[in-house]
């Protein structure tokens, strides 16, 4: 099945995307998608956090030092103990758990005060699953943010490293992503799903979601600074930022 693939991939995967999230490579996330989501996020002091698809945990430890009490959960065994690991060496009150998004079964419903998705609801394959569920634990009034690759002008890399962007906006269906930028020490490839914006907006409304907010980042005056490469984001934006509430 291809959710099992895409497992193994992220657990396969996960040295090089370790590399790549601390060691200052991933620069769509410090120097824009970051700012971007925490911007809607706002002051989250106290609030019961859950953090869906969390990696090795690098947004769940921001969340915490903001005052968050957070839960971390990813499918992939290998980026959850690369997660404890450092929860381990310096104590947040993270707790972490090895657990799929579209099966929540481990919490209550109403839980959580505000569940967060940080580019990898795309990653996905039972996409509105996975929202319902994120509407049950919810609490009411409870706030699902997400943020994802902007379907309209989504970039897929394709083995031979070079970018090309959606030429069938309608047509939802997975592609490989390969990741073969210069400044990983190594490559490697997932799964990504195309899915249009109302294929999500759908998913919302089918779980009761009310969409209260949309964000399309743009990049930091420092990270036009550091990376120049990034201004084409001022014109066209790599992704968006979605806010909804649970009624």
């Amino acid at each position: 099945m291809i959710k099992h693939l895409i497992q193994k991939e992220w657990d396969k995967s996960a040295d090089a995307w370790l590399d790549f999230v601390r060691t200052g490579k991933d620069h769509c996330r410090y120097y824009m998608n970051n700012p971007g989501m925490f911007k809607i996020l706002g002051n989250i002091r106290g609030k019961q956090v859950l953090d869906l698809a969390c990696g090795e945990g690098y947004n769940s430890r921001i969340m915490a030092k903001k005052g968050a009490k957070v839960t971390g959960i990813d499918f992939s065994k290998n980026q959850i103990k690369y997660a404890q690991e450092e929860e381990n060496n310096n104590k947040m009150g993270i707790e972490y758990f090895i657990q799929n998004a579209s099966r929540l079964g481990r919490f209550k419903n109403n839980t959580f005060d505000i569940v967060v998705c940080f580019m990898a609801l795309q990653d996905m394959n039972n996409y509105k699953k996975a929202v319902k569920e994120v509407k049950r634990v919810l609490k009411t009034q409870g706030r699902f943010i997400f943020a994802m690759p902007h379907p309209c002008f989504e970039r897929n890399v394709g083995r031979d490293g070079i970018s090309y962007t959606v030429k069938d906006y309608f047509t939802a269906k997975a592609y490989p992503l390969y990741w073969k930028m210069k400044r990983l020490t190594k490559h490697f490839k997932t799964t990504s799903f195309h899915r249009s914006l109302s294929d999500y907006t759908n998913a919302l409304y089918d779980a009761d979601l009310l969409i209260s907010r949309i964000h399309e980042p743009k990049p930091t005056k420092q990270g036009l600074k550091v990376h120049p490469n990034l201004k084409e984001n001022l014109l066209i934006p790599q992704s968006i930022v979605i806010e909804a509430i649970k009624s």
